[in-house]
Protein backbone atom coordinates (compact mmCIF):
# COMPACT_ATOMS: atom_id res chain seq x y z
CA UNK A 1 0.00 0.00 0.00
CA UNK A 2 1.24 3.63 -1.07
CA UNK A 3 0.98 5.95 1.62
CA UNK A 4 0.16 9.97 0.41
CA UNK A 5 0.06 12.78 1.84
CA UNK A 6 -1.86 15.13 0.91
CA UNK A 7 -1.76 19.12 1.23
CA UNK A 8 -4.69 21.63 0.86
CA UNK A 9 -8.04 20.53 2.59
CA UNK A 10 -9.79 23.32 0.23
CA UNK A 11 -12.07 22.33 -2.58
CA UNK A 12 -9.40 20.73 -4.79
CA UNK A 13 -7.45 19.05 -1.96
CA UNK A 14 -11.61 17.42 -0.94
CA UNK A 15 -11.49 16.48 -5.09
CA UNK A 16 -8.19 14.58 -4.48
CA UNK A 17 -8.45 13.14 -1.35
CA UNK A 18 -11.68 11.44 -2.71
CA UNK A 19 -10.14 10.21 -5.45
CA UNK A 20 -7.06 9.04 -3.96
CA UNK A 21 -8.97 6.93 -1.82
CA UNK A 22 -10.93 5.36 -4.67
CA UNK A 23 -7.58 3.92 -6.13
CA UNK A 24 -6.71 0.34 -5.17
CA UNK A 25 -3.28 0.13 -3.93
CA UNK A 26 -2.85 3.89 -2.89
CA UNK A 27 -3.60 5.14 0.73
CA UNK A 28 -4.20 8.74 2.37
CA UNK A 29 -1.89 8.77 5.46
CA UNK A 30 -1.69 12.93 6.20
CA UNK A 31 -3.78 15.94 5.54
CA UNK A 32 -2.13 18.97 6.26
CA UNK A 33 -3.72 22.57 5.79
CA UNK A 34 -2.85 26.12 7.43
CA UNK A 35 -6.41 25.42 8.92
CA UNK A 36 -6.18 22.34 11.51
CA UNK A 37 -10.12 22.03 11.68
CA UNK A 38 -10.58 21.58 8.03
CA UNK A 39 -7.47 19.11 7.98
CA UNK A 40 -8.74 17.18 10.85
CA UNK A 41 -11.99 16.86 9.18
CA UNK A 42 -10.97 15.91 5.96
CA UNK A 43 -8.30 13.32 7.14
CA UNK A 44 -11.55 11.90 9.55
CA UNK A 45 -13.80 11.04 6.52
CA UNK A 46 -11.25 9.25 5.02
CA UNK A 47 -9.39 7.43 7.60
CA UNK A 48 -6.11 9.82 7.74
CA UNK A 49 -4.97 11.82 10.25
CA UNK A 50 -3.62 15.71 10.56
CA UNK A 51 -0.43 16.68 10.92
CA UNK A 52 1.83 19.38 9.86
CA UNK A 53 4.35 19.88 6.80
CA UNK A 54 7.23 18.60 9.07
CA UNK A 55 5.63 15.05 10.36
CA UNK A 56 4.56 14.36 7.04
CA UNK A 57 7.57 14.70 5.20
CA UNK A 58 9.24 13.39 8.16
CA UNK A 59 7.38 9.92 7.50
CA UNK A 60 9.10 7.24 6.07
CA UNK A 61 6.32 5.59 5.22
CA UNK A 62 5.02 8.10 3.17
CA UNK A 63 5.79 7.75 -0.66
CA UNK A 64 4.12 10.51 -1.84
CA UNK A 65 2.88 13.90 -1.49
CA UNK A 66 -0.54 15.55 -3.18
CA UNK A 67 0.03 19.13 -3.41
CA UNK A 68 -3.13 21.07 -3.73
CA UNK A 69 -2.26 24.01 -0.75
CA UNK A 70 -2.29 27.84 -2.37
CA UNK A 71 -0.10 28.96 -5.23
CA UNK A 72 2.23 30.25 -3.04
CA UNK A 73 3.47 27.35 -1.30
CA UNK A 74 3.65 25.30 -3.99
CA UNK A 75 7.64 26.01 -5.22
CA UNK A 76 8.65 25.58 -1.30
CA UNK A 77 6.72 22.29 -1.06
CA UNK A 78 8.04 20.55 -4.06
CA UNK A 79 11.56 21.02 -3.34
CA UNK A 80 10.96 20.13 0.32
CA UNK A 81 9.00 16.94 -0.75
CA UNK A 82 12.09 16.18 -3.61
CA UNK A 83 14.71 16.45 -0.97
CA UNK A 84 12.57 14.22 1.43
CA UNK A 85 12.89 11.63 -1.70
CA UNK A 86 8.76 11.43 -1.99
CA UNK A 87 6.95 11.60 -5.64
CA UNK A 88 4.95 15.23 -5.86
CA UNK A 89 1.69 14.97 -7.97
CA UNK A 90 1.41 19.46 -7.57
CA UNK A 91 -1.67 21.71 -8.79
CA UNK A 92 -0.64 24.50 -11.58
CA UNK A 93 1.18 26.72 -11.62
CA UNK A 94 4.33 25.00 -10.42
CA UNK A 95 5.50 28.26 -8.77
CA UNK A 96 4.54 31.63 -8.08
CA UNK A 97 6.80 32.89 -10.67
CA UNK A 98 9.97 31.30 -12.83
CA UNK A 99 13.09 32.22 -10.47
CA UNK A 100 10.52 29.35 -7.85
CA UNK A 101 9.89 27.19 -10.50
CA UNK A 102 13.36 26.68 -11.65
CA UNK A 103 14.60 26.33 -7.87
CA UNK A 104 11.67 23.44 -7.94
CA UNK A 105 13.30 21.72 -11.37
CA UNK A 106 16.74 21.80 -10.11
CA UNK A 107 15.56 20.44 -6.50
CA UNK A 108 13.34 17.37 -7.80
CA UNK A 109 16.80 16.44 -10.67
CA UNK A 110 19.13 16.16 -7.42
CA UNK A 111 16.63 14.13 -6.27
CA UNK A 112 15.39 12.23 -9.26
CA UNK A 113 11.66 11.75 -7.91
CA UNK A 114 8.85 11.86 -10.13
CA UNK A 115 6.58 15.01 -10.84
CA UNK A 116 3.52 15.84 -12.48
CA UNK A 117 1.75 18.73 -12.70
CA UNK A 118 -2.43 18.60 -12.61
CA UNK A 119 -3.56 20.10 -16.00
CA UNK A 120 -6.52 18.09 -15.88
CA UNK A 121 -7.96 19.00 -19.19
CA UNK A 122 -5.59 16.19 -20.76
CA UNK A 123 -7.17 13.91 -19.36
CA UNK A 124 -11.22 14.85 -19.66
CA UNK A 125 -12.49 12.15 -22.34
CA UNK A 126 -13.83 14.25 -24.49
CA UNK A 127 -10.70 16.32 -24.81
CA UNK A 128 -8.47 13.26 -24.90
CA UNK A 129 -10.13 11.56 -27.78
CA UNK A 130 -10.25 14.67 -29.28
CA UNK A 131 -6.46 14.37 -29.32
CA UNK A 132 -5.98 11.13 -30.20
CA UNK A 133 -8.04 11.76 -33.34
CA UNK A 134 -5.50 14.87 -33.95
CA UNK A 135 -2.38 12.59 -33.17
CA UNK A 136 -3.51 9.44 -35.42
CA UNK A 137 -4.36 12.45 -38.89
CA UNK A 138 -7.45 11.85 -39.14
CA UNK A 139 -7.67 15.62 -40.13
CA UNK A 140 -4.37 16.16 -41.32
CA UNK A 141 -1.35 18.42 -40.17
CA UNK A 142 -2.89 20.68 -37.44
CA UNK A 143 -2.76 24.45 -38.26
CA UNK A 144 -5.33 26.40 -36.39
CA UNK A 145 -6.23 25.63 -32.97
CA UNK A 146 -9.08 27.81 -31.19
CA UNK A 147 -9.79 27.39 -27.44
CA UNK A 148 -12.52 28.87 -25.82
CA UNK A 149 -12.18 29.49 -21.81
CA UNK A 150 -14.82 31.15 -19.88
CA UNK A 151 -16.06 31.14 -16.50
CA UNK A 152 -19.52 31.72 -15.15
CA UNK A 153 -18.61 34.50 -12.60
CA UNK A 154 -15.26 35.56 -11.05
CA UNK A 155 -14.04 34.42 -8.08
CA UNK A 156 -13.84 36.28 -4.72
CA UNK A 157 -11.74 39.78 -4.98
CA UNK A 158 -9.55 38.43 -1.79
CA UNK A 159 -8.65 35.99 -4.38
CA UNK A 160 -8.11 37.29 -7.50
CA UNK A 161 -5.64 40.09 -5.58
CA UNK A 162 -2.99 37.37 -4.79
CA UNK A 163 -4.06 35.22 -8.02
CA UNK A 164 -1.47 36.04 -10.01
CA UNK A 165 -3.42 37.66 -12.52
CA UNK A 166 -5.92 35.80 -15.27
CA UNK A 167 -2.76 34.62 -18.16
CA UNK A 168 -1.59 32.57 -14.94
CA UNK A 169 -4.57 31.73 -12.79
CA UNK A 170 -6.95 31.21 -15.61
CA UNK A 171 -4.96 30.93 -19.02
CA UNK A 172 -2.44 29.00 -17.50
CA UNK A 173 -4.57 25.53 -18.34
CA UNK A 174 -4.64 27.32 -21.87
CA UNK A 175 -1.57 27.64 -22.84
CA UNK A 176 -0.73 23.50 -21.42
CA UNK A 177 -3.49 22.32 -23.72
CA UNK A 178 -1.99 24.96 -26.66
CA UNK A 179 1.20 23.23 -26.49
CA UNK A 180 -0.42 20.26 -25.91
CA UNK A 181 -2.51 19.88 -29.44
CA UNK A 182 0.20 21.25 -31.68
CA UNK A 183 2.87 18.93 -30.29
CA UNK A 184 5.59 21.80 -30.62
CA UNK A 185 6.98 25.00 -28.88
CA UNK A 186 5.45 28.25 -28.72
CA UNK A 187 7.80 31.11 -30.33
CA UNK A 188 5.60 34.20 -30.50
CA UNK A 189 2.54 35.43 -27.89
CA UNK A 190 0.43 38.35 -28.13
CA UNK A 191 -1.98 39.08 -25.74
CA UNK A 192 -4.61 41.77 -25.02
CA UNK A 193 -7.69 42.32 -22.69
CA UNK A 194 -10.27 44.18 -21.17
CA UNK A 195 -11.51 45.05 -17.61
CA UNK A 196 -15.13 45.10 -17.34
CA UNK A 197 -16.44 44.48 -13.84
CA UNK A 198 -16.07 45.62 -10.81
CA UNK A 199 -14.53 43.09 -8.99
CA UNK A 200 -11.53 42.77 -12.19
CA UNK A 201 -10.79 46.82 -11.66
CA UNK A 202 -10.58 46.33 -8.26
CA UNK A 203 -8.09 43.73 -8.20
CA UNK A 204 -6.03 45.25 -11.07
CA UNK A 205 -6.83 42.37 -13.19
CA UNK A 206 -8.76 41.75 -16.23
CA UNK A 207 -12.01 39.54 -16.87
CA UNK A 208 -11.54 39.29 -20.67
CA UNK A 209 -8.66 38.12 -22.62
CA UNK A 210 -7.78 36.85 -26.37
CA UNK A 211 -4.01 35.72 -26.66
CA UNK A 212 -2.62 34.42 -29.84
CA UNK A 213 0.20 31.95 -30.19
CA UNK A 214 2.72 31.00 -33.41
CA UNK A 215 4.87 27.80 -32.86
CA UNK A 216 8.01 26.79 -34.28
CA UNK A 217 6.39 25.39 -37.46
CA UNK A 218 3.85 28.00 -38.19
CA UNK A 219 0.72 26.91 -36.19
CA UNK A 220 -1.75 28.84 -34.47
CA UNK A 221 -3.69 29.14 -31.71
CA UNK A 222 -6.35 31.16 -30.52
CA UNK A 223 -7.90 31.77 -26.93
CA UNK A 224 -10.41 33.92 -25.88
CA UNK A 225 -11.76 33.79 -22.11
CA UNK A 226 -14.20 35.92 -19.82
CA UNK A 227 -14.39 35.26 -16.31
CA UNK A 228 -18.37 36.14 -16.69
CA UNK A 229 -20.19 34.09 -19.04
CA UNK A 230 -23.77 34.46 -17.47
CA UNK A 231 -25.15 30.82 -19.18
CA UNK A 232 -22.38 28.66 -17.62
CA UNK A 233 -18.96 26.97 -17.93
CA UNK A 234 -17.52 27.62 -21.23
CA UNK A 235 -15.12 24.80 -22.61
CA UNK A 236 -14.40 24.09 -26.26
CA UNK A 237 -11.64 23.36 -28.65
CA UNK A 238 -11.77 23.72 -32.41
CA UNK A 239 -8.85 22.39 -34.35
CA UNK A 240 -8.60 23.18 -37.85
CA UNK A 241 -6.56 20.52 -40.29
CA UNK A 242 -5.13 20.64 -43.51
CA UNK A 243 -7.69 17.69 -44.02
CA UNK A 244 -10.76 18.16 -42.06
CA UNK A 245 -11.85 19.98 -38.83
CA UNK A 246 -12.09 18.44 -35.24
CA UNK A 247 -14.19 20.10 -32.69
CA UNK A 248 -14.96 19.26 -29.32
CA UNK A 249 -17.91 21.30 -27.32
CA UNK A 250 -19.28 21.86 -23.46
CA UNK A 251 -20.60 19.00 -21.19
CA UNK A 252 -24.06 19.43 -20.12
CA UNK A 253 -26.20 18.06 -17.01
CA UNK A 254 -28.11 16.07 -19.20
CA UNK A 255 -28.31 15.99 -23.00
CA UNK A 256 -32.07 16.23 -23.84
CA UNK A 257 -32.94 18.74 -25.77
CA UNK A 258 -36.57 20.06 -26.63
CA UNK A 259 -38.08 20.93 -30.40
CA UNK A 260 -40.89 23.14 -30.08
CA UNK A 261 -42.95 25.18 -32.07
CA UNK A 262 -41.24 28.74 -30.38
CA UNK A 263 -37.45 27.15 -29.69
CA UNK A 264 -35.08 24.23 -29.60
CA UNK A 265 -34.15 24.08 -26.05
CA UNK A 266 -31.20 22.55 -24.31
CA UNK A 267 -29.46 22.70 -20.94
CA UNK A 268 -26.63 25.07 -20.51
CA UNK A 269 -23.56 24.13 -19.55
CA UNK A 270 -22.72 22.60 -16.46
CA UNK A 271 -21.95 25.44 -14.07
CA UNK A 272 -18.14 25.02 -13.19
CA UNK A 273 -15.07 23.32 -13.33
CA UNK A 274 -16.03 21.18 -10.53
CA UNK A 275 -18.53 19.41 -12.69
CA UNK A 276 -17.06 19.65 -15.95
CA UNK A 277 -14.02 18.29 -14.79
CA UNK A 278 -15.08 15.41 -12.49
CA UNK A 279 -14.20 12.43 -14.27
CA UNK A 280 -10.82 13.73 -15.71
CA UNK A 281 -9.95 14.72 -12.08
CA UNK A 282 -10.34 10.82 -11.32
CA UNK A 283 -8.71 9.57 -14.66
CA UNK A 284 -5.92 12.10 -13.90
CA UNK A 285 -5.09 10.76 -9.93
CA UNK A 286 -5.69 7.25 -11.58
CA UNK A 287 -1.94 8.50 -13.81
CA UNK A 288 0.00 9.55 -11.08
CA UNK A 289 -1.44 5.98 -9.45
CA UNK A 290 0.17 4.72 -12.94
CA UNK A 291 3.31 6.69 -11.82
CA UNK A 292 3.99 5.56 -8.17
CA UNK A 293 3.39 1.90 -9.45
CA UNK A 294 6.55 2.47 -12.02
CA UNK A 295 4.44 1.75 -15.00
CA UNK A 296 3.90 5.02 -16.52
CA UNK A 297 6.05 8.59 -16.76
CA UNK A 298 4.50 11.45 -15.05
CA UNK A 299 2.25 13.80 -17.94
CA UNK A 300 1.85 16.69 -17.84
CA UNK A 301 5.68 16.79 -16.62
CA UNK A 302 7.41 19.44 -14.54
CA UNK A 303 8.89 21.08 -17.59
CA UNK A 304 5.03 20.91 -19.37
CA UNK A 305 4.53 23.08 -16.02
CA UNK A 306 7.37 25.80 -16.23
CA UNK A 307 6.59 25.88 -20.07
CA UNK A 308 3.14 27.20 -19.31
CA UNK A 309 3.92 29.64 -16.56
CA UNK A 310 6.48 31.15 -18.41
CA UNK A 311 3.96 31.93 -21.35
CA UNK A 312 1.64 33.22 -18.64
CA UNK A 313 4.55 35.22 -17.88
CA UNK A 314 4.39 36.69 -21.50
CA UNK A 315 1.40 36.94 -22.12
CA UNK A 316 1.07 39.18 -19.06
CA UNK A 317 4.02 41.59 -20.37
CA UNK A 318 2.93 41.28 -23.79
CA UNK A 319 -0.68 42.58 -22.39
CA UNK A 320 1.41 45.93 -20.72
CA UNK A 321 3.48 46.51 -23.22
CA UNK A 322 0.90 46.11 -26.22
CA UNK A 323 3.19 44.27 -28.23
CA UNK A 324 4.15 40.63 -29.56
CA UNK A 325 6.91 38.82 -27.92
CA UNK A 326 8.95 35.86 -28.82
CA UNK A 327 9.41 32.88 -26.86
CA UNK A 328 12.99 31.45 -25.73
CA UNK A 329 13.06 28.01 -26.77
Amino acid sequence: MTEIALFGAGRIGRIHAGNLSAQAGLRLRYVVDVNPAAAAELAAAHGAGAADVEQALADPTVAAVVIAASTATHAELISRAARAGKAIFCEKPVASDLDGAQACAEAVASAGVPCMIGFQRRFDPTFAALKRRLDVGEIGAPEVVVLTSRDPGPPPLDYLKQSGGVFKDMLIHDFDVCRWLVADEIVEIYATGACLSDGARAAGDLDTAAVTLRSRSGRLCTINTSRHAAYGYDQRIEVLGSAGMLQAGNHRPTEVTASLADAVRADVPEPFFLERYRRAYAIEMAHFAEVLAGRSQPTPSLNDGIRALELAELATRSWREGRVLSCAI
